[in-house]
């Protein structure tokens, strides 16, 4: 049986596993991805690749839905790096910049989402398109993890600020 996916889509999707591998270490061994690391550099280089080979990328002929949430993940990227050079945000910095990050991942993964549940198995896929109950199941699933995610996150952030502001300083 002949690929269904293009010579472009074989090559965005083998770029797009990159940021996915980079996320998930990044929060296994960081609890987010932190852009400085060397994880949170192949995140962000090549969600960015992802999302620019997906321009090249369409089932309806012209831009779609796809484009447009690679367009909003730029921006969230982009937003949570900037960030960080924003005096007025104050103590929101850390959990601004990292619940971006995370914000981005969880845009990330949607449409891999229902990409995969539209392609798997090759033989008869388990959906028909973005609005199939598997698809949308699984994506409520995604949602519950991500906020669940995000909660700890916050949580660990304000632990640290509380532990760092506890902390005797020494002059």
């Amino acid at each position: 049986m002949a690929s269904p996916l293009s010579t472009l889509g074989i090559i965005h999707t083998a770029i797009s596993l990159a940021p996915v591998a980079a996320g998930l270490y990044g929060f296994g061994r960081y609890g987010a991805i932190v852009p400085s690391t060397r994880s949170g550099k192949i995140y962000l280089a090549t969600l960015i690749l992802a999302v620019l080979t997906s321009a090249g990328l369409s089932s309806t002929g012209g831009f779609n839905a796809g484009h447009a949430l690679g367009l909003v993940t730029l921006a969230v990227v982009a937003g949570s790096l900037a960030v960080d050079r924003l005096a007025f945000v104050g103590r929101l910095k850390p959990y601004l910049t990292t619940l971006g990050l995370s914000f981005s991942y969880f845009l990330l993964i949607v449409p891999a989402i229902a990409e995969t549940l539209k392609r798997l198995p090759a033989s008869q896929p388990l959906a028909s398109g973005p609005e199939s109950p598997i698809v949308q199941t699984t994506l409520l699933v995604w949602l519950v993890i991500f906020l669940s995610g995000l909660s700890v996150q916050a949580y660990l952030i304000h632990r640290r600020a509380a532990a760092t502001a506890r902390a005797p300083r020494t002059h």
